[in-house]
Protein backbone atom coordinates (compact mmCIF):
# COMPACT_ATOMS: atom_id res chain seq x y z
CA UNK A 1 0.00 0.00 0.00
CA UNK A 2 1.22 3.51 -0.80
CA UNK A 3 1.71 5.08 2.65
CA UNK A 4 2.60 8.58 1.46
CA UNK A 5 -0.12 11.07 2.37
CA UNK A 6 -0.23 14.86 2.12
CA UNK A 7 -3.03 17.36 2.66
CA UNK A 8 -2.16 20.30 0.43
CA UNK A 9 -4.95 22.79 1.24
CA UNK A 10 -5.99 24.71 4.33
CA UNK A 11 -9.06 26.33 5.84
CA UNK A 12 -8.94 28.81 8.71
CA UNK A 13 -11.52 27.90 11.34
CA UNK A 14 -12.34 29.20 14.80
CA UNK A 15 -10.26 26.32 16.18
CA UNK A 16 -7.26 26.94 13.95
CA UNK A 17 -6.00 25.78 10.57
CA UNK A 18 -7.70 22.73 9.09
CA UNK A 19 -5.67 20.80 6.55
CA UNK A 20 -7.60 19.11 3.73
CA UNK A 21 -7.30 17.74 0.21
CA UNK A 22 -9.52 16.79 -2.72
CA UNK A 23 -8.83 13.85 -5.02
CA UNK A 24 -10.38 12.94 -8.36
CA UNK A 25 -12.34 14.74 -11.05
CA UNK A 26 -14.03 17.92 -9.75
CA UNK A 27 -17.06 17.07 -11.89
CA UNK A 28 -17.45 13.57 -10.38
CA UNK A 29 -19.98 12.77 -7.64
CA UNK A 30 -18.63 14.07 -4.30
CA UNK A 31 -17.86 11.94 -1.25
CA UNK A 32 -16.38 13.14 2.05
CA UNK A 33 -14.38 10.84 4.36
CA UNK A 34 -14.28 11.52 8.11
CA UNK A 35 -11.72 10.03 10.46
CA UNK A 36 -12.00 9.36 14.19
CA UNK A 37 -9.73 9.30 17.23
CA UNK A 38 -6.81 9.05 17.71
CA UNK A 39 -6.49 8.94 13.95
CA UNK A 40 -6.35 11.35 11.01
CA UNK A 41 -7.25 11.27 7.32
CA UNK A 42 -4.18 9.05 6.87
CA UNK A 43 -6.37 6.05 7.74
CA UNK A 44 -8.38 6.71 4.56
CA UNK A 45 -5.38 7.05 2.20
CA UNK A 46 -5.83 3.84 0.19
CA UNK A 47 -9.61 3.92 0.06
CA UNK A 48 -9.64 7.62 -0.85
CA UNK A 49 -7.37 6.94 -3.83
CA UNK A 50 -9.53 4.01 -4.93
CA UNK A 51 -12.78 5.97 -4.69
CA UNK A 52 -11.19 8.90 -6.56
CA UNK A 53 -11.31 6.83 -9.76
CA UNK A 54 -14.96 7.87 -10.14
CA UNK A 55 -15.65 10.33 -7.31
CA UNK A 56 -14.47 13.70 -6.09
CA UNK A 57 -13.10 12.69 -2.69
CA UNK A 58 -12.67 15.21 0.14
CA UNK A 59 -10.47 14.34 3.13
CA UNK A 60 -9.51 16.45 6.13
CA UNK A 61 -7.76 16.35 9.47
CA UNK A 62 -10.02 17.63 12.23
CA UNK A 63 -8.62 20.37 14.49
CA UNK A 64 -6.42 18.74 17.11
CA UNK A 65 -5.57 15.79 14.84
CA UNK A 66 -3.00 14.88 12.21
CA UNK A 67 -1.56 17.91 10.45
CA UNK A 68 -4.26 20.38 11.52
CA UNK A 69 -3.80 22.95 14.29
CA UNK A 70 -3.21 21.81 17.88
CA UNK A 71 -3.02 24.34 20.68
CA UNK A 72 -3.84 24.90 24.33
CA UNK A 73 -7.42 25.94 24.98
CA UNK A 74 -8.62 24.44 21.69
CA UNK A 75 -12.18 23.09 21.52
CA UNK A 76 -11.88 19.68 19.85
CA UNK A 77 -15.11 18.20 21.23
CA UNK A 78 -17.61 16.38 19.04
CA UNK A 79 -19.82 19.45 19.41
CA UNK A 80 -17.16 21.70 17.86
CA UNK A 81 -16.23 19.19 15.15
CA UNK A 82 -19.87 18.79 14.09
CA UNK A 83 -20.28 22.54 13.68
CA UNK A 84 -17.02 22.77 11.77
CA UNK A 85 -17.93 19.96 9.40
CA UNK A 86 -21.14 21.76 8.42
CA UNK A 87 -19.04 24.91 7.94
CA UNK A 88 -16.51 23.08 5.77
CA UNK A 89 -19.25 21.74 3.52
CA UNK A 90 -20.40 25.32 2.99
CA UNK A 91 -16.83 26.25 2.08
CA UNK A 92 -16.31 23.34 -0.32
CA UNK A 93 -19.85 23.52 -1.73
CA UNK A 94 -19.99 19.98 -3.07
CA UNK A 95 -23.36 19.04 -4.55
CA UNK A 96 -24.99 17.18 -1.61
CA UNK A 97 -22.12 14.72 -1.04
CA UNK A 98 -22.11 11.18 0.16
CA UNK A 99 -20.42 10.94 3.57
CA UNK A 100 -18.37 8.04 4.93
CA UNK A 101 -17.54 8.37 8.63
CA UNK A 102 -15.35 6.21 10.85
CA UNK A 103 -15.18 6.05 14.65
CA UNK A 104 -16.18 9.40 16.21
CA UNK A 105 -16.41 10.79 12.68
CA UNK A 106 -19.80 9.07 12.78
CA UNK A 107 -20.98 11.31 15.62
CA UNK A 108 -19.48 14.35 13.85
CA UNK A 109 -21.37 13.57 10.63
CA UNK A 110 -24.61 12.81 12.48
CA UNK A 111 -24.42 16.02 14.52
CA UNK A 112 -23.68 18.13 11.43
CA UNK A 113 -26.71 16.62 9.67
CA UNK A 114 -29.19 16.52 12.54
CA UNK A 115 -28.25 19.73 14.36
CA UNK A 116 -26.64 21.99 11.76
CA UNK A 117 -28.58 21.22 8.58
CA UNK A 118 -25.75 19.62 6.58
CA UNK A 119 -27.28 17.66 3.70
CA UNK A 120 -25.92 14.38 2.38
CA UNK A 121 -27.00 12.11 -0.46
CA UNK A 122 -26.18 9.05 1.66
CA UNK A 123 -24.25 8.14 4.80
CA UNK A 124 -21.95 5.21 5.62
CA UNK A 125 -21.15 4.71 9.31
CA UNK A 126 -18.02 2.58 9.72
CA UNK A 127 -17.30 1.25 13.24
CA UNK A 128 -18.86 4.52 14.30
CA UNK A 129 -19.31 6.26 17.64
CA UNK A 130 -23.04 6.92 17.70
CA UNK A 131 -24.64 5.51 20.85
CA UNK A 132 -23.54 5.19 24.46
CA UNK A 133 -21.77 3.45 26.01
CA UNK A 134 -18.60 4.14 24.05
CA UNK A 135 -15.03 4.62 25.20
CA UNK A 136 -13.09 1.91 27.00
CA UNK A 137 -12.12 1.95 30.67
CA UNK A 138 -8.67 3.09 29.54
CA UNK A 139 -10.19 5.94 27.51
CA UNK A 140 -12.15 7.17 30.51
CA UNK A 141 -9.11 6.88 32.77
CA UNK A 142 -6.97 8.95 30.40
CA UNK A 143 -9.66 11.58 29.93
CA UNK A 144 -10.39 11.84 33.63
CA UNK A 145 -6.75 12.49 34.51
CA UNK A 146 -5.50 14.35 31.45
CA UNK A 147 -3.46 16.80 33.50
CA UNK A 148 -1.48 13.90 35.01
CA UNK A 149 -0.85 11.99 31.80
CA UNK A 150 0.20 15.17 30.00
CA UNK A 151 3.18 15.29 32.37
CA UNK A 152 4.39 11.75 31.62
CA UNK A 153 7.99 11.50 30.41
CA UNK A 154 7.98 11.34 26.62
CA UNK A 155 9.20 7.73 26.46
CA UNK A 156 6.37 6.54 28.71
CA UNK A 157 3.82 8.59 26.79
CA UNK A 158 5.05 7.14 23.50
CA UNK A 159 4.78 3.60 24.82
CA UNK A 160 1.24 4.29 26.09
CA UNK A 161 0.12 5.75 22.75
CA UNK A 162 1.50 2.79 20.79
CA UNK A 163 -0.11 0.25 23.11
CA UNK A 164 -3.40 2.12 23.05
CA UNK A 165 -3.47 2.23 19.25
CA UNK A 166 -2.54 -1.46 19.08
CA UNK A 167 -5.56 -2.45 21.19
CA UNK A 168 -8.09 -1.98 18.35
CA UNK A 169 -8.58 -5.71 17.73
CA UNK A 170 -8.31 -7.65 14.49
CA UNK A 171 -5.12 -9.08 12.98
CA UNK A 172 -2.86 -6.26 14.20
CA UNK A 173 -1.24 -3.25 12.55
CA UNK A 174 1.92 -3.25 10.45
CA UNK A 175 4.82 -1.67 12.35
CA UNK A 176 5.19 1.20 9.87
CA UNK A 177 1.48 2.01 10.05
CA UNK A 178 1.51 1.93 13.84
CA UNK A 179 4.38 4.43 13.91
CA UNK A 180 2.66 6.72 11.40
CA UNK A 181 -0.55 6.69 13.46
CA UNK A 182 1.35 7.43 16.67
CA UNK A 183 3.65 10.10 15.20
CA UNK A 184 1.36 13.17 15.51
CA UNK A 185 0.98 12.54 19.24
CA UNK A 186 4.63 12.10 20.20
CA UNK A 187 6.04 15.65 20.33
CA UNK A 188 5.26 18.09 23.15
CA UNK A 189 2.24 19.63 21.42
CA UNK A 190 1.00 16.21 20.39
CA UNK A 191 1.21 14.82 23.91
CA UNK A 192 -0.97 17.62 25.28
CA UNK A 193 -3.37 17.28 22.31
CA UNK A 194 -3.72 13.52 22.79
CA UNK A 195 -5.13 13.83 26.30
CA UNK A 196 -7.02 17.05 25.53
CA UNK A 197 -9.16 15.41 22.88
CA UNK A 198 -10.01 12.48 25.16
CA UNK A 199 -10.90 14.75 28.07
CA UNK A 200 -13.32 16.81 25.95
CA UNK A 201 -15.38 13.94 24.59
CA UNK A 202 -18.11 12.24 26.54
CA UNK A 203 -21.48 10.62 26.03
CA UNK A 204 -23.47 13.86 26.10
CA UNK A 205 -22.51 14.60 22.48
CA UNK A 206 -24.20 11.40 21.28
CA UNK A 207 -26.92 11.32 23.94
CA UNK A 208 -28.39 14.59 22.65
CA UNK A 209 -28.87 13.27 19.10
CA UNK A 210 -29.51 9.54 19.57
CA UNK A 211 -33.29 9.91 19.74
CA UNK A 212 -33.20 11.54 16.28
CA UNK A 213 -31.67 8.59 14.44
CA UNK A 214 -35.11 7.18 13.70
CA UNK A 215 -35.86 10.34 11.70
CA UNK A 216 -32.99 9.86 9.23
CA UNK A 217 -34.46 9.66 5.73
CA UNK A 218 -31.42 9.02 3.55
CA UNK A 219 -29.73 5.75 2.59
CA UNK A 220 -27.52 4.56 5.46
CA UNK A 221 -24.94 1.78 5.51
CA UNK A 222 -23.61 0.48 8.84
CA UNK A 223 -20.30 -1.30 8.22
CA UNK A 224 -18.35 -2.96 11.04
CA UNK A 225 -15.42 -5.21 11.84
CA UNK A 226 -16.53 -8.33 13.71
CA UNK A 227 -13.41 -8.21 15.90
CA UNK A 228 -13.65 -4.55 16.86
CA UNK A 229 -12.26 -4.43 20.40
CA UNK A 230 -13.27 -0.81 21.03
CA UNK A 231 -16.85 -0.86 19.74
CA UNK A 232 -17.99 -4.50 19.73
CA UNK A 233 -20.23 -5.63 16.90
CA UNK A 234 -23.34 -5.39 19.07
CA UNK A 235 -23.10 -1.62 18.57
CA UNK A 236 -23.48 -2.15 14.83
CA UNK A 237 -26.60 -4.28 15.17
CA UNK A 238 -28.27 -1.82 17.54
CA UNK A 239 -27.40 1.17 15.37
CA UNK A 240 -28.69 -0.47 12.18
CA UNK A 241 -31.92 -1.43 13.93
CA UNK A 242 -32.45 2.19 15.05
CA UNK A 243 -32.15 3.82 11.60
CA UNK A 244 -35.05 3.18 9.17
CA UNK A 245 -33.89 1.13 6.19
CA UNK A 246 -30.26 0.98 7.30
CA UNK A 247 -28.16 -1.83 5.87
CA UNK A 248 -25.67 -3.78 7.94
CA UNK A 249 -22.47 -5.23 6.52
CA UNK A 250 -19.97 -7.03 8.74
CA UNK A 251 -16.30 -7.45 7.84
CA UNK A 252 -15.23 -10.83 9.20
CA UNK A 253 -12.02 -10.79 11.22
CA UNK A 254 -11.48 -7.02 11.00
CA UNK A 255 -10.92 -4.92 14.09
CA UNK A 256 -11.80 -1.29 14.74
CA UNK A 257 -9.43 -0.01 12.05
CA UNK A 258 -11.19 -1.77 9.18
CA UNK A 259 -9.37 0.46 6.68
CA UNK A 260 -6.15 -1.33 7.61
CA UNK A 261 -7.57 -4.82 8.24
CA UNK A 262 -9.92 -5.25 5.25
CA UNK A 263 -9.23 -2.43 2.76
CA UNK A 264 -10.31 -4.36 -0.35
CA UNK A 265 -13.62 -5.56 1.09
CA UNK A 266 -14.38 -2.19 2.64
CA UNK A 267 -13.64 -0.39 -0.64
CA UNK A 268 -15.85 -2.79 -2.60
CA UNK A 269 -18.67 -2.41 -0.07
CA UNK A 270 -18.47 1.39 -0.19
CA UNK A 271 -18.33 1.46 -3.99
CA UNK A 272 -21.52 -0.62 -4.20
CA UNK A 273 -23.25 1.62 -1.69
CA UNK A 274 -22.13 4.85 -3.34
CA UNK A 275 -23.14 3.63 -6.79
CA UNK A 276 -26.72 2.68 -5.95
CA UNK A 277 -29.66 4.59 -7.35
CA UNK A 278 -31.26 6.90 -4.75
CA UNK A 279 -34.47 5.52 -3.24
CA UNK A 280 -37.86 7.07 -3.80
CA UNK A 281 -38.72 9.93 -1.45
CA UNK A 282 -40.05 8.92 1.96
CA UNK A 283 -42.95 11.20 2.77
CA UNK A 284 -44.65 9.80 5.85
CA UNK A 285 -44.73 7.01 8.47
CA UNK A 286 -46.40 4.48 6.17
CA UNK A 287 -43.99 5.21 3.36
CA UNK A 288 -41.05 5.05 5.78
CA UNK A 289 -42.15 1.60 6.95
CA UNK A 290 -42.52 0.37 3.37
CA UNK A 291 -39.14 1.83 2.47
CA UNK A 292 -37.47 0.06 5.40
CA UNK A 293 -39.11 -3.27 4.48
CA UNK A 294 -37.96 -2.91 0.87
CA UNK A 295 -34.29 -2.66 1.79
CA UNK A 296 -32.25 -5.80 1.15
CA UNK A 297 -29.50 -6.07 3.76
CA UNK A 298 -25.99 -6.65 2.52
CA UNK A 299 -25.16 -10.32 3.28
CA UNK A 300 -23.02 -10.44 6.41
CA UNK A 301 -20.87 -13.34 7.60
CA UNK A 302 -21.43 -14.47 11.18
CA UNK A 303 -18.93 -13.14 13.69
CA UNK A 304 -16.00 -15.43 14.37
CA UNK A 305 -16.55 -17.57 17.44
Amino acid sequence: MNDTWTLDRSYESAEGTVRWAALGDPAAPPVVLLHGTPWSSYTWRGIARALAADHRVYVWDMPGYGTSARHEGQDVSLRAQGRLFAELLEHWQPAQPAVVAHDFGGAVALRAHLLHGARYSRLALVDAVASAPWGSDTYRLLGGHAEVFTRLPSFLHGALVREYISSVGGPGLRAGVLERLAEPWLDEAGQAAFYRQIAQNDHRWTDEIEDRYSSLDLPVLVCWGTEDAWLPVGHARRLAATIPGARLHLLAGAGHLVQEDAPAELTATLRRFLGEEPPAAVTGPAQAQAHAQAQTPVPAPAPAS
